[in-house]
């Protein structure tokens, strides 16, 4: 039985449930999951993330991961790890870059944070026994500086969805239609404090979000270090459907086919670093246009165009997709979580 037909015979017995259930389910159910079974990165797949526009990126975040070790006073180890890792390319463009720093490498201890089977091979296939997993931040051990990154993880945490009505606010909710479909409608939920929203308004809210920057900020703030979140989402709070289902690299309905469609929300960079902060971490947050250009992203494309003259064209498409305004650079942020009493590269006036 398809994840559609299961969901709907849930809902039919026990009600309708919230778009944050939902969107764990289509993501994560052990049966027919996205991420569970059939994750699809890549050209040929549901979407591209920007490891896999161009190796820029990855070596870029190597060459940040490597000042920041450096900033931090070169610790004899620290433990690099990456959250929600992918197929593996953005460690493997991270540790490549890193090689400029044999010192970094001998004291880098990798960790690779997936809870995605299919993930966890195509990861083992590219980068070996260079890393070890862990299915949790906590399951990574402490006791020594932390650097941590993860690109297009937050979006992939569910959010609840709230809808201004002319009555006040009701919680948006996956149900059943009148034959007996997935269908979007409202309940009862409490009242939010934002009585002069406009009706039709939508406002999301991600404990699970949240819950990863009080999770980071404390880590951080125990151990030392900091962790460098890339992702597309809004600077500053505000209303908005962000929901989306991806398929093919097309926007697809996210009721249409549950389990088979990539599901992400908008990262809501606000309550994420507010959250960091109440745990005593400081924070930042740079464009990832602004953040790969501090870093020398156009330097490195200059090098890479030297290197391979006949690629010039294909390298100029990749920076601007990765740096324009009107492609990853503005709508894509990147976020830090550091240790308080240092100050991490790119971030020094963030």
């Amino acid at each position: 039985m398809s994840l559609r037909k299961r969901l709907a015979a849930e809902i039919a017995a026990e009600g309708p449930i919230s778009v944050a259930q939902f969107m764990a389910r289509c993501l994560h159910d052990p049966q027919h999951g996205y991420y569970a079974t059939r994750p699809a990165l890549g050209p040929d797949g549901d979407f591209i993330t920007a490891p896999l526009v161009s190796q820029m990126f990855g070596e870029l975040v190597g060459v940040w991961a490597v000042a920041a070790w450096q900033a931090l006073g070169a610790p004899p180890k620290v433990r690099l790890v990456e959250m929600g890792p992918g197929d593996g390319t953005l460690m493997s463009d991270l540790l490549r870059a890193a090689r400029m720093a044999p010192a970094f490498l001998a004291a880098a201890e990798v960790w690779l944070v997936e809870v995605s089977e299919p993930l966890r091979v195509r990861q083992a296939r590219l980068l070996g026994e260079a890393v070890r997993w862990a299915g949790s931040l906590a399951e990574v051990p402490g006791g020594v500086p932390l650097l941590l990154v993860a690109n297009e993880l937050l979006d992939c945490l569910p959010a609840r969805q709230f809808v201004r009505t002319a009555t006040g606010w009701a919680e948006q909710v996956v149900g059943l239609d009148a034959e007996g479909a997935l269908a979007f409608g409202l309940a009862n939920a409490p009242q939010l404090p934002f009585p002069d929203a406009p009706v039709g308004a939508v406002w999301e809210q991600s404990a699970a979000q949240d819950a990863l920057g009080r999770e980071i900020g404390a880590r951080i703030v125990q151990d030392g270090g900091a962790a460098l979140l890339i992702d597309y989402g809004r600077a500053h709070p505000g209303f908005g459907d962000t929901l989306q289902a991806l398929r093919r690299h097309e926007k697809v309905d996210p009721l249409a086919t549950p389990g088979e469609a990539d599901l992400t929300v908008h990262a809501d960079f606000p309550a994420v670093l507010s959250a960091a902060r109440a745990e005593g971490a400081e924070t930042g947050l740079l464009t990832q246009g602004e953040f790969l250009a501090r870093l020398g992203v156009g330097e490195r494309a200059e090098a890479l165009v030297r290197a391979r003259p006949e690629k010039a064209a294909v390298i100029g498409r990749q920076l601007n997709r990765l740096v324009a305004a009107d492609q990853m650079g503005e709508l894509f942020k990147a976020a830090i979580i550091y240790s308080p009493g240092w100050k991490p590269p790119a971030f020094e006036d963030a």
